[in-house]
């Protein structure tokens, strides 16, 4: 059946806006349902209104873009979305990485760009949702519906009539991938990707034709059914083994922890696991990743576990329990800080969002992580002891020397004063470096965020992140450690941040380079060009939003640049770059550096 191409010209009212209500009236979607009609006008029944109504039924009311001729009619219809707002990147990667952000916030996020330069582009940030397990919508504007199947050479693409390579690419990162290039099959496709993600957990790919968005169809015409997620169940015979095991396994052991890792996000197990430490009076820690997933005023939280590098005290107790449950962990050679964790399997219980395995066996599958603790809570016995040996050994940690306020500023001091920031209306985001180590160190207050990427650490990323954290909840304010290499790489949406209005605060820590990777293995390669960062924000500012920024030597430069931020520039986004030495870093980085040095320089295995 031939298709039409119709001009969303017909449906425009005189003030140029795409099917937007006459006379300022505002339209707003309830559960994809209004009371007054189940039905869309002919304007606003096009493939491209359809995904945005959809977006903006799960949560997105912002999506990341760059703009390129293969998706400029579907950016004029989720424009024409009065729920959605569209966030101009400056560049793709950027846009993925503030998708990745929002959804840490929102629950899922989405970003559009075009196809294979941009989709191509924005891949990294991609797999790292991916490795994170974030729900994010990649949508890329397509080549037109007519040329597939046929020997034709598009732009944008490697110069071959093969359209598929940025499909296999994101085959890899995406738990499901549509390419829309009819619109009979549309509907189900974009239902499909969209729900796919919130069920896996996952990023997922949807291609649409350039030439498909604005033509009316007759299936979008009428406001589709909300989403309904069949809940995953847990299977209640295995639920009961291996509550009872584990119950039996935790309740004969002296000194039993409990610790936190990043699943526990995927498995929305956090509050269960609270309610299993509540029951249980085991000390609770978590790993690096995890942070922010459990309440650390919790008054048996003793810390961040991280092998050598733990917060204080917390791995002593850790490692000399006699049981240990871990939810959602994930051991890798960072986070086992080279795979020197000093634990034994025979004495883990190790808790998957769906799977539980006790000691060295017996394992249960198809039970779900927050069923599984919930229920143990309720067959547990209260056991504080390893809370109470740490409180017995526990030191409180030494404020940093005190330093004249003339002084060269020292990286413990700056992490002291960002400590007095923070509260229930601010959230952290640390990047890829040092700011690791000396993050983990902050004492996050009930109600404060905090995110970094772990597994995947892809330097960069937290510049994109953060302005996609930022949008998804503006009522905090968002503090972002960054080192300056990392900063280098994706500066640019700075500018972003200043024309959404954003009130972040950004640290800058100059220290001349890649100090993480100077502290695995060092050369010439780790030392960068220093920049005027204050001067570039300047430039980008150019004196168009509410922009404020400070350069710092010393201790009093800070506390009056802290004051400034906080006080009369509390509604700008703020930028204060800290001049450090090259060598001044955490003692964290130093054992961790080492270590994974260690395990990269490995020789062969034997042949």
């Amino acid at each position: 059946m031939d298709t039409v191409i119709g001009s969303i010209d017909a449906c425009n009212p005189a003030t140029g806006d795409i099917c937007r209500p006459p006379n300022g009236a505002v339209s707003t979607v309830q559960n994809s349902t209004p009371a007054h009609s189940t039905t869309i006008s002919p304007c606003d029944a096009t493939l491209g209104r359809y995904l945005a109504r959809r977006l903006v039924e799960i949560g997105v009311t912002d999506v990341f873009s760059v703009p390129g001729d293969f998706n400029l009619t579907l950016l004029d219809h989720l424009i024409a979305e009065p729920s959605l707002k569209l966030i101009g990147c400056c560049n793709e990667l950027n846009a993925g990485y503030a998708a990745d952000g929002y959804a840490r916030s929102r629950g899922v996020g989405a970003c559009v760009v075009t196809f294979t330069v941009g989709g191509l582009s924005v891949l990294n940030a991609i797999a790292g949702a991916y490795s994170e397990n974030l729900p994010l919508i990649c949508i890329v504007g397509g080549p037109n519906s007519n040329d597939y199947g046929t020997s034709r050479i598009l732009h944008h693409t490697i110069g071959l009539p093969d359209f598929t390579q940025e499909l296999r690419c994101f085959q890899a990162v995406t738990c499901y991938q549509a390419v829309i290039n009819n619109l009979e099959e549309a509907h189900e496709l974009i239902d499909t990707a969209i729900s796919t993600a919130l069920k896996e957990s996952k990023p997922v790919y949807i291609s649409i034709s350039c030439n498909l968005p604005a033509i009316p169809m007759p299936t979008f015409s009428r406001h589709p059914v909300p989403f309904s997620l069949a809940p995953k169940v847990s299977n209640q015979m295995g639920l009961d083994a291996a509550v009872e095991a584990a119950a039996e396994f935790l309740n004969k052991a002296v000194k039993p922890v409990l610790v936190g890792g990043p699943k526990m996000r995927v498995a929305k197990a956090a509050e269960a696991f609270v309610e299993l430490a509540d029951a249980s009076g085991y000390g609770v820690a978590v790993m690096p990743s995890a942070k922010g997933q459990v309440p650390e005023h919790h008054k048996h939280f003793i810390g961040t576990y991280w092998g050598a590098v733990s917060t204080a005290f917390c791995a002593e107790i850790v490692e000399s329990a006699d049981a240990y449950l871990f939810a959602g962990p994930i051991f890798n050679d960072y986070s086992s800080v080279g795979y020197s964790l000093l634990l034994k399997k025979d004495k883990a219980i190790i808790v998957q969002p769906d799977r539980v395995t006790i000691g060295n066996g017996p394992a249960f599958g198809c039970v779900l992580m927050k069923d599984f603790l919930s229920a143990l809570a309720k067959r547990i016995k209260h056991n504080n002891t390893a809370y109470e040996n740490y409180h017995r050994i526990f030191v409180p940690e030494g404020k940093p020397l005190r330093e004249n306020p003339k002084e060269p500023l020292r990286v413990n001091v700056l992490f002291q004063h960002i400590q007095n920031l923070l509260s229930s209306e601010t959230a952290v985001l640390a990047e890829t470096g040092d700011s690791w180590f000396n993050c983990q160190k902050l004492k996050l207050p009930e109600g404060c965020g905090y995110e970094f990427q772990m597994q995947y650490g892809s330097i960069g990323w937290s510049v994109g992140a953060t302005l996609g954290y930022a949008q998804a909840i503006p009522n905090k304010r968002v503090i972002a450690c960054i080192g300056d290499g990392s900063f280098q790489v994706t500066a640019q949406d700075v500018s972003t941040m200043i024309r959404c209005g954003q009130k972040t605060i950004i640290f800058l820590i100059n220290n001349g380079g890649y100090t993480i990777e100077v502290e695995i293995h060092d050369g010439p390669y780790n030392v960068i060009k220093n920049w005027n960062y204050t001067a570039f924000v300047e430039a980008i500012h150019n004196g168009e939003g509410k922009c404020w920024t400070a350069k710092v030597r010393c201790e009093d430069e800070l506390v009056k640049a802290i004051s400034t931020a906080t006080n009369e520039e509390k509604e700008s986004f703020c930028f204060i770059e800290v001049i450090v030495h090259k060598d001044d870093t955490s003692k964290e980085l130093l054992e961790w550096g080492s270590r994974v040095s260690a395990a990269n320089s490995r020789p062969p295995n034997p042949q």
